[in-house]
C-alpha cells in the first residue's frame, strides 16, 4: 500500500493512497539485497510459499541508503521550484554510504546538486528558525564558508559572536541578494519562508538560485542535511563508488532461496 500524507498547521492529511508498492519496493530491495518483488509474485503464483525462502525477521541493511527526488526545474526558465503536494518530481535517485552524510551527498549530486566546499553561504531565516540557524552557521565557518545574511538575520549571528556581512533583500535596495547570486558570489543558500511580506524576495531567490545553478535550501532539516554532507565529503580523501552487487556480494547475512 502507497500511502501520500501532507501535514498542515499539525493536522495530517491524505493526499492519495494506491494498492501498489510504487517506488518503495524497488528502494527497499536495492538497499537489502533481497529481491521483494520477485519473492511477492512466487508466494501470489503459489510457486513458492513465504516461508520457503528462509527470509531474516528483519531484514539486514549493509549501509545507510538515502532516496531523493528528481525534479524538472532546471529545464523551465523562469519557473518558481516551490514545492507543494502535487507531483513534481520526474525520478529518483539513491546514494549509499557508510554515514549518513555520504549517503545523502551522494543523492544529492545523483539528482544534479553539486555540494560547494567553500565560498560564501547565503542565511536568511524567520524568526521561529534563527536559533537554529545560528548552529548552522557556526558548522558552516568551521567548513571554511564565509556568511552574508540579510539584517534582520545578521544582527542575531553578530550577537553571539560570528562574523557575517549584510545585505539589503530584493525590495529593499541595490546591490540585493539577487544581485549577488546573478555575479556568482554566493555557493549555498539557506532561506526558510519568512511569510507573506517577503513571498516576492523568496520566489525571486528561489529563481535565481535554479537559473545560476545555486544549491538552495528551503528548511533547516534539509540545511542540516546538507552541511553534514559537505562536512563529510571534505572529510574524505575519496569517495568510494561501489556497486549494489558488490556492496551485497559481501553481505553473507542473507541466504534467499529462488
Amino acid at each position: 500500500m502507497n500511502l501520500q500524507l501532507a501535514i498542515k498547521d499539525n493536522r495530517v492529511y491524505i493526499i492519495e493512497v494506491n494498492p501498489r508498492a510504487s517506488r518503495t519496493v524497488p528502494f527497499v530491495a536495492k538497499a537489502t539485497g533481497v529481491p521483494i518483488a520477485k519473492i511477492a509474485s512466487c508466494v501470489m503464483a503459489k510457486v513458492k510459499t513465504l516461508k520457503e525462502f528462509n527470509l531474516p525477521e528483519v531484514l539486514p541493511v549493509p549501509k545507510i541508503f538515502v532516496k531523493s527526488p528528481v525534479f524538472p526545474f532546471k529545464k523551465f526558465a523562469g519557473v518558481d521550484p516551490i514545492l507543494g503536494p502535487e507531483m513534481h518530481s520526474t525520478g529518483e535517485v539513491m546514494g549509499a554510504g557508510e554515514t549518513f552524510g555520504e549517503a545523502y551527498g551522494k543523492a544529492m549530486e545523483g539528482a544534479g546538486l553539486n555540494l560547494p566546499m567553500s565560498g560564501t553561504a547565503f542565511l536568511s531565516v524567520n524568526d521561529t528558525d534563527k536559533g537554529q540557524a545560528v548552529v548552522l552557521a557556526r558548522r558552516l565557518k568551521k567548513l571554511g564558508f564565509d556568511l552574508i545574511a540579510t539584517y534582520g538575520t545578521t544582527l542575531r549571528l553578530k550577537e553571539v559572536g560570528l562574523e557575517a556581512a549584510s545585505v539589503f533583500k530584493v525590495n529593499e535596495g541595490r546591490p540585493n541578494i539577487v544581485d549577488f547570486i546573478k555575479r556568482g558570489e554566493i555557493s549555498l543558500i539557506i532561506n526558510t519562508p519568512l511569510g507573506k511580506t517577503s513571498h516576492y524576495d523568496e520566489q525571486a531567490i528561489r529563481k535565481a538560485a535554479l537559473q545560476f545553478n545555486v544549491p538552495l535550501v528551503t528548511t533547516i532539516t534539509g540545511a542540516e542535511a546538507l552541511i553534514e554532507a559537505i562536512a563529510t565529503k571534505k572529510s574524505q580523501k575519496k569517495v568510494s563508488v561501489r556497486s549494489l552487487q558488490e556492496i551485497h556480494t559481501n553481505d553473507k547475512s542473507l541466504n534467499v532461496g529462488g
